[in-house]
């Protein structure tokens, strides 16, 4: 079982808890009881935020989505009921061709022939149509230029969900390398050389 960090005490029992003796020193406080670790932190180059940036989109872009979709739904409700149901409409439209791709795993129609980003691009391209022709265009581009360098911030700066970093351990040359790493390093005659033949 996994403590993520925390120890555990062990209890000790004495038949009378308020009898201590004489030479009774009380323990130094532990200091490594429980590591707090931020979430979040500053890449070191534009290379390791570029990388995060497309492993957190990656990983969280239902989420990212989700909430760009939540603050367009709000901004929909007061002004905009015909915009707000085609809203839905597509929603429910995008949940049931993910639904269906979910339930046949080995169509070869669905898979190989309709591209899954393809099909969603069409139905964003489409609900942005919708959006526009109902006069809610303006909604929709506040919201994405509200929204999208929130998310941007986010992505960039969201390590992971346990707040470290994946050390690459050479054996070799007795080192590790982080994320923070750069991609390139430029040699003497200024030319851009991959770190694998440095």
């Amino acid at each position: 079982m996994a403590n993520y960090g925390t120890t555990q005490r062990i209890a000790t029992s004495s038949s009378n808890p308020s009898s201590k003796p004489e030479n009774y020193e009380p323990k130094a406080p532990n200091e490594n009881h429980f590591k707090i670790s931020c979430p979040f932190s500053i890449p070191s180059t534009s290379e390791s935020a570029a990388v995060r940036i497309l492993r957190n989109l990656g990983t969280y872009g239902l989420y990212y989505t989700h909430f760009v979709w939540i603050i367009l739904f709000i901004t929909l409700i007061p002004a905009r009921k015909v915009s707000l149901i085609l809203l839905v409409i597509m929603t429910y439209v995008t949940s049931l061709y993910l639904l269906i791709l979910r339930t046949w795993p080995n169509s070869f129609l669905l898979h190989k022939i309709l591209n899954k980003w393809f099909v969603l691009a069409v139905v964003a391209v489409a609900t942005a149509v919708q959006l526009v022709l109902t006069d809610a265009g303006i909604h929709l581009a506040v919201t994405l230029a509200c929204c999208m360098p929130l998310v941007l911030v986010h992505a960039a700066l969201w390590v992971g969900v346990y707040g470290f970093e994946v050390l690459d351990y050479d054996p070799v040359a007795g080192s590790a390398s982080t994320e923070g790493a750069p991609l390139f390093v430029v040699n003497e005659s200024g030319d851009k050389v991959s770190n694998e033949h440095v």
